[in-house]
């Protein structure tokens, strides 16, 4: 599939001139619509450009052939990236049958092809339903997932095949959206470190054919459901680029919130453990669990692990967040 042609980002200095004055830096968690045939890393780079190089980091990669939502948390938010990478995420993939690529998407080679068997839609439906459910997962080896420090990519593009441990995964829901010939749309709902080309293969096969991936869109990534992206063009036409950027908090709506008072908060900015002045919902938490914190004046300090006696030990505090 031909590659997107690279735009010329604009002058650095006229970026900076769109950024807000003042010390403040941008903080926040940025919902980018990937364009296809960007990897991720690219794609964020050019968002730190359009920010105006602030510390940044993405929350799960999208292969190079995939669009859709690619959370980016920006500034003092990165310290948050890791409760992203642990949530669900919802995909809808188009699966070409009668021919396997050596990357299980239409960026590869073919390296098997097949005839594709008849089957009406009940065979379909039936295929569906049992891919769906817990199950292992072999990572393809076209991943970055490293092996002895190495990306399993390079080593496939040695030709280098070597064993990987299956991995516990979930498939919430797997749904036709149509077909066409062989071609299959489908939706699926996963828990994260799916792999939406392995279970293309993985369907192909149970319908007595090979396949791979020939389009690929990530909707979204819990929490941010509903929540709406935006495009690189978008970012780069907005002057008040931070007004796009979510709270850093909207990441960790699922934990209890402890709120602080004035000597309190104080506290807790110096690593001190604190007993909170509330607890949303008076709910007693275990020992260890996480919290999402609040200082004096209602803004968000970032998280912190619940102690014995009630108090409160400050985890990940976001200092410099104007978002």
């Amino acid at each position: 599939m031909p590659r997107l042609p690279t735009r010329q980002l604009p002058a650095r200095s006229a970026i900076l001139a769109t950024l807000p004055e003042g010390p403040a830096a941008p903080c926040g968690i940025l919902l980018l619509d990937k364009p296809q045939g960007l990897s991720s890393n690219a794609a964020l780079q050019r968002v730190r450009w359009l920010f105006g190089r602030p510390k940044a980091g993405h929350t799960g990669s999208l292969d190079p052939l995939a669009t859709g939502m690619l959370p980016l948390c920006i500034g003092e938010a990165t310290k948050l990236a890791g409760c992203l990478l642990a949530e669900g995420k919802a995909y809808e993939f188009e699966l070409s049958l009668g021919a396997r690529t050596d990357t299980g998407d239409a960026e590869g080679q073919v390296v098997e092809e097949l005839p594709v068997p008849g089957f009406d839609e009940a065979r379909i439906a039936a295929v569906l339903a049992a891919a769906t459910g817990p199950q292992q997962q072999v990572p393809p080896m076209y991943s970055a997932l490293k092996q002895a420090g190495q990306p399993l990519y390079k080593l496939a593009r040695k030709g280098v095949t070597v064993e990987r441990a299956a991995r516990a995964i979930v498939i919430e829901s797997l749904q036709l959206l149509g077909r066409e010939g062989n071609r299959l749309r489908l939706r699926v709902r996963c828990s994260k470190g799916t792999y939406v080309r392995v279970l293309g293969e993985d369907i192909a096969r149970a319908l007595g054919t090979v396949g791979h991936l020939t389009a690929l869109r990530r909707l979204h990534v819990e929490p941010f459901g509903g929540e709406p992206m935006h495009t690189l063009a978008e970012i780069e036409a907005r002057a008040d680029r931070a007004s796009l950027l979510l709270p850093p908090d909207r990441a960790v709506q699922h934990l209890l919130a402890a709120r602080f008072d004035g000597p309190g908060t104080a506290s807790l900015l110096h690593g001190q453990a604190v007993r909170p002045a509330s607890l949303d919902g008076a709910v007693a938490i275990g020992t260890g669990g996480q919290l999402r914190l609040y200082g004096a004046d209602g803004a968000f300090l970032g998280l912190g692990e619940a102690q014995p006696g009630g108090l409160v030990q400050p985890r990940r505090i976001l200092t410099t967040c104007s978002a």
